[in-house]
């Protein structure tokens, strides 16, 4: 298989490998493109939960970015955990040098199990300055009322809060709508322009790991080779579904995902 693109990671590390750089990698390598890391984080974690996080100092974080995109500039960069405001500027400082546009931020706040990954400081600069610096931001319901301070229940919720993410600088919205009890799943994008609701049969399964770092780092993949963001979007979301309905049924907490599945896709995307 020819590679199509390059694409740089910047997550934490998952020792379990259901989630952060390790479905990252699996996902943009299954997708058929190139995957560079910049490691921010390491967790000690299995599928019942997060035992401890050992963050990697700030600067180091953005030696990788810097020192690996001079050699091989990425063509699409994917964020994930950011797990202090020091790192959160780094980054940005980061960003500025290396001048990649297509950047996919998943702000990642609280693990499955409930653990909290990153604190108050760090989510203030990454409402003030990061949104600004991304092109599409992909958080789940808890991480948009997070940053929104905006309680979503419904759809019409959903739509009120990505319109205040967009408020505070994000060019387009992924809000991800697995957390409301309904019989299916609705994720909606959003920009100035479109707004649009992904609706998807809910899997009845605890093996949902990592489906938000696999998610974002497929619409990124898709989104540098070409794909528009929209579309990106409604693939990264097939892909992710297809991933959780062909899991290998691995651990006794909540299971990775099967980053290798086969999607069939019945439309063309532009």
């Amino acid at each position: 298989m020819r590679i199509k693109s390059k694409i740089l990671i910047i997550a934490g590390s998952d020792s379990s490998g259901g989630a952060g750089i390790q479905a990252d990698i699996k996902t943009v390598t299954s997708l058929g493109s190139y995957a560079m890391t910049a490691i921010t984080a390491i967790t000690v974690q299995n599928t019942k939960g997060v035992k401890s996080v050992i963050p990697v100092p700030a600067k180091d974080i953005k030696d990788q970015i810097v020192y690996s995109s001079k050699d091989i500039k990425p063509d699409a960069i994917k964020i994930g955990m950011l797990h202090s405001a020091q790192v959160i500027e780094n980054v940005i400082h980061s960003l500025k040098i290396i001048k990649v546009k297509k950047i996919i931020l998943d702000p990642v706040m609280v693990a499955k199990g409930g653990a909290k990954l990153i604190d108050s400081k760090a989510i203030q600069i990454l409402k003030k300055k990061l949104i600004k610096k991304i092109f599409l931001i992909t958080p789940n319901i808890p991480e948009a009322e997070i940053l929104t301070g905006i309680k979503i229940k419904s759809k019409d919720d959903m739509i009120f809060a990505a319109k205040e993410l967009i408020n505070l600088g994000a060019k387009n919205v992924l809000l991800k709508g697995g957390h409301l009890k309904s019989k299916n799943v609705m994720d909606l994008f959003l920009n100035k322009s479109d707004i649009k609701f992904f609706t998807n049969f809910r899997h009845n399964t605890k093996n949902t790991h990592g489906t938000g770092c696999t998610l974002s780092s497929a619409i990124a993949t898709f989104f540098s080779c070409g794909k528009s963001i929209k579309s990106a979007c409604e693939l990264g979301i097939k892909y992710v579904n297809s991933a959780i309905l062909t899991n290998p049924n691995y651990g006794k907490g909540h299971g990775p995902i099967n980053h290798v599945n086969s999607m069939k896709i019945k439309k063309k995307f532009n």
